[in-house]
């Protein structure tokens, strides 16, 4: 939370510098993200990672999983690796490159993650295009929704978790992808 707040003086990388609306906002929102985490997976992508949320918190969580960070601004990848080092998180990578450019310049991307999350990363339907590529066989994706569910227009299914420290529960829509 301090490097957070440190580079938030400057870079503003989340909507807020108070410290309980950061953990109630992103750290234990992002640890939401756990309920959805096929007991196999050993990798997830972080689509559109931000100030790495819930890529950071999920990482810390969970050292045995291979986390990859995909965030395509500079500052926030900077940032990013910048709070991998501090937290060693040696689970946890940054790449910092759009997804349309990802899969063209890192082909072992392609199909090569277990779990593809993303909070707060765009229009339903265009998250769930450009993830889709990045799913292996059976592998699921994972984005946090609106208070109340919409109309989705994409294969899959609204789920809710309670959150710990409000009184609405959180939606996410899942979906999962075909085994080979």
């Amino acid at each position: 939370m301090e490097l957070l707040l440190t580079w938030q003086r400057i870079y503003r990388l989340v909507s807020s510098s108070d410290r309980r609306w950061i953990i109630d906002e992103l750290i234990l929102d992002s640890l939401l993200f756990v309920r959805f985490l096929p007991a196999r997976a050993r990798s997830v992508l972080d689509l559109g990672s931000g100030a790495g949320i819930p890529g950071i918190p999920l990482g810390i969580v969970r050292p045995m999983v291979r986390f990859t960070l995909l965030e395509a601004r500079r500052r926030r990848a900077s940032f990013l690796s910048a709070a991998i080092r501090a937290l060693e998180l040696e689970n946890t990578e940054v790449i910092p490159l759009r997804a349309e450019d990802a899969l063209d310049r890192r082909s072992e991307l392609k199909a090569g993650f277990d779990l593809v999350v993303s909070r707060c990363a765009g229009e339903l339907q265009k998250v769930a295009r450009l993830a889709t590529p990045f799913l292996a066989a059976g592998g699921r994706l994972v984005v946090s929704g609106p208070p109340e569910p919409q109309e989705a227009h994409v294969h899959g299914r609204w789920m809710t978790v309670c959150h710990p420290s409000k009184v609405q529960p959180r939606t996410f829509f899942v979906l999962d992808s075909p085994e080979a």
